[in-house]
Formats: C-alpha cells, sequence, structure tokens
C-alpha cells in the first residue's frame, strides 16, 4: 500500500516543480522585474545606464520595466529609426546628468529622471521640418534633456509640498521653449505649420463618413500617440510591452484612448485627427494614472478615472485650439492638468485613496492597499474619529 501511495504521489510532485518554475519565470519578466535591477545594480556602470534608459522609456506611460522600454523601442524603429535614436540618445542623456547632478539614486535607477527625455527626443524630431537625419538637430535634443533634471528638480521642490507627481511637465516646458524659440521660418531648426486650421470642421466631415475600421484602429493608435507615432504596429508594440508589466496599465490605456476617441466624434473633431490617435493619448495617460497607479484601484477609482478620460478629452479640444493661436503643440498639458486636478480631490470615501508618492508602484502591487481600504470602509468610525478626507489622509492611515 505504502508504495502504490508513493507511486500515486510522485505526478503531482513532478508537476508541481515544473508549475512553480513557469510562474517564476514569469514574474522574472513581469510587473518591476525587481531582480533585474538588483542585478543590474551589481555590474559595470554602462550595464546600469542601459537598464536606467529603458526603464526610462517606459515609465512615459508608467511602467518601471526595461523590457517593456525594449518593446517601446522596437516600436518606435518601427515607426521611424531617426525618432528612435533621437528619443534614446534625450532619456541617455537625461538619465546621466541625473546622476552627475547627485539626483536621487532611487529614482535614477527607476527612470524617473529619463522619460521625459524620451518624448522630448522623439517630439523635437516629429516637429522638425527639416524631416530624418537631420543630425544638427541633435544639438538642442542634447541641451534640452541636460536640463531635464534641472526642471524635474525645481518642480518637485514645489510639487513636493502637496505630495504631487510632476509627471510630464518638463517636456510640456522645454519643448514648447524650444518650438517657441525657433518656429516655422528658422534656418537651422524650422518648425512644422502648427499655426490654426482655417477649416476646423471640413465639410466632409460627417457622422456618416465616419470610417468604423479606422475607428476602431484609431484606439491603439491613440496609445501608441503617447510617444508621437501615429503606426498601428507601434501602438500594438506599446499595448504588449504595458501588458507585460501591468495587465491594469494595458486595460486603462485602451478605455482612456476609446473615451478619448469617442468624445472627438461627440465634438465633430476632424476624422483625420481622430483616426491618427490625437484625441487618444493625453485621455490615456490621465486613465492609467488615475486608475491604478495614483489611486489604489477600486470600482469607485475606475469611475473615477474614467470621469478624468473624459474631462482630459475636453481640454484636449481647448488647449489644442489656444495652443495652435500661439503656433505651439499642445503636447501632453492636457494630460499634465487634468491629472492634477483630480489628484487634488479630498475625500470622505476610504475607498478614493491617493497613495503617497513614496509608496506608489504598478497597479497590481498598490492592490495590496485594498484590504485595508474595504476594511475601514465596512467599520463605523468611533465618536473620536475623523473621516478620511482633507483633514486626515487615508494615505496616512494605510502607511503607519
Amino acid at each position: 500500500m505504502s508504495s502504490s501511495a508513493d507511486g500515486d504521489s510522485r505526478p503531482p510532485q513532478e508537476g508541481a516543480p515544473t508549475c512553480s518554475s513557469l510562474f517564476r519565470a514569469v514574474g522574472l519578466v513581469t510587473g518591476d522585474m525587481r531582480l533585474c535591477r538588483e542585478w543590474a545594480e551589481r555590474q559595470a556602470g554602462g550595464v546600469r545606464l542601459l537598464d536606467w534608459t529603458f526603464r526610462g522609456v517606459a515609465q512615459v506611460v508608467f511602467v518601471n520595466n526595461p523590457l517593456s522600454g525594449l518593446l517601446v523601442t522596437a516600436g518606435l524603429f518601427l515607426q521611424d529609426p531617426w525618432w528612435a535614436l533621437s528619443g534614446l540618445l534625450a532619456t541617455l542623456v537625461s538619465t546621466g546628468s541625473a546622476y552627475l547632478l547627485g539626483q536621487n539614486g532611487e529614482a535614477t535607477s527607476a527612470g524617473l529622471h529619463g522619460y521625459n527625455g524620451t518624448l522630448i527626443g522623439i517630439l523635437m524630431a516629429v516637429f522638425s521640418a527639416k524631416g530624418s537625419w537631420y543630425w544638427w538637430l541633435l544639438l538642442p535634443n542634447v541641451f534640452l534633456s541636460m536640463l531635464c533634471p534641472v526642471v524635474s528638480s525645481a518642480l518637485s521642490s514645489v510639487a513636493s509640498k502637496w505630495d504631487l507627481p510632476i509627471l510630464t511637465l518638463p517636456f510640456n516646458i522645454l519643448v514648447c521653449l524650444h518650438v517657441a524659440a525657433t518656429g516655422a521660418n528658422h534656418p537651422y531648426f524650422p518648425q512644422a505649420d502648427m499655426r490654426p486650421k482655417d477649416h476646423l470642421h471640413p465639410a466632409n466631415d460627417s457622422a456618416e463618413s465616419l470610417d468604423v475600421a479606422r475607428l476602431f484602429l484609431s484606439v491603439p493608435v491613440g496609445v501608441g500617440q503617447v510617444y508621437g507615432c501615429s503606426s498601428p504596429w507601434t501602438g500594438s508594440l506599446v499595448l504588449l510591452a504595458l501588458l507585460l508589466s501591468s495587465p491594469t496599465i494595458c486595460a486603462q490605456a485602451m478605455w482612456g484612448s476609446a473615451v478619448g476617441v469617442l468624445s472627438g466624434v461627440a465634438l465633430a473633431a476632424p476624422h483625420e485627427d481622430i483616426y491618427s490617435g490625437l484625441w487618444g493619448y493625453n485621455s490615456a495617460l490621465s486613465c492609467i494614472a488615475i486608475g491604478g497607479v495614483f489611486y489604489v484601484i477600486t470600482w469607485k477609482t475606475q469611475l473615477l478615472a474614467l470621469t478624468c478620460a473624459l474631462f482630459c478629452a475636453y481640454m484636449t479640444a481647448a488647449i489644442s485650439k489656444l495652443m495652435s493661436v500661439l503656433a505651439l503643440p499642445a503636447c501632453t498639458w492636457p494630460f499634465c492638468l487634468s491629472t492634477l486636478i483630480f489628484l487634488l480631490i479630498s475625500s470622505e470615501t476610504p475607498a478614493i485613496c491617493r497613495l503617497p508618492l513614496s509608496a506608489v508602484s504598478y497597479p497590481e502591487e498598490n492592490r495590496r492597499y485594498r484590504t485595508p481600504l474595504e476594511a475601514s470602509e465596512k467599520a463605523p468610525l468611533g465618536r473620536d474619529e475623523v473621516p478620511f478626507g482633507a483633514d486626515s489622509s487615508c494615505t496616512e492611515a494605510l502607511c503607519h
């Protein structure tokens, strides 16, 4: 009997290590790849810089994963190799400058001093009227990328008083500075024409003329437009990069982009702008930020994230028109302003709880706060207890 029992129990014992090994292998490349980061910290400077750079590329979409950054870089090369090289160089310079300036080492190694440089490098190439492989453009590219940690540090000093992130504000400030300083007629660094269009709503753009297939395709394209790319293949690779690190972030990006697309249709935006993803990327970023990154994901914060995405789409329409009068791009100003407004919300509902910046991670990791949130929401308040809100931070209750 005992030998028979041993024989019956062997298959599960042999299969269990295989299943465990598979989960362990998947865990190595998902989330924030912490083990990879710890390994890179023990290697030579070049390996560490490479890890920081790819994390910086991915941090544009709130992902701290070098493999995700590699996938995004592949998508950039599919769109335009010049844009990809310009973005990588800017990320490298921005990260290196932060290291030399003695910025927070934890933030630098997580790519938080690289993502604004990524956007600067790519969008400077996108807005340049000289087209691809105009090597002189690397001069302002490197200079503005070096300024990234300076502007970031200055903004952080102010935002830290309210425990707010600086998001992509350094990118918006520096790119608009460059475009305003050069303009369309500059002899060396001319910009694409960004003046207001004479026909904002073309006569042939009607609900009946909408291409439904292209409308559906504009959702992943809108996610790709976070990096200034209009190729659906690039958008698909960006979504794959998000899925690898965090399925929640991937889903929120899709939801946000879809809300932006539908808002563009409702506001009678030019169809080509909708198809090219220009109505999706700001809403996608806002939905990611509120839907699990800076807030613990609950059904209430999910509704808040969708509301923020809708608000961001309206802000995109308004800011795009205002900035075009100044011949400046809208960049990610709508995302920054709408997200910061929603991060400043005070609520007496524990389920709507903004995490302290020191505790922010990817949504699946942030969910460890969900149990105490639900418990505190169900528990009745004592006589001397103050409800969560502006006077009593729920984040303090969770962290302490």
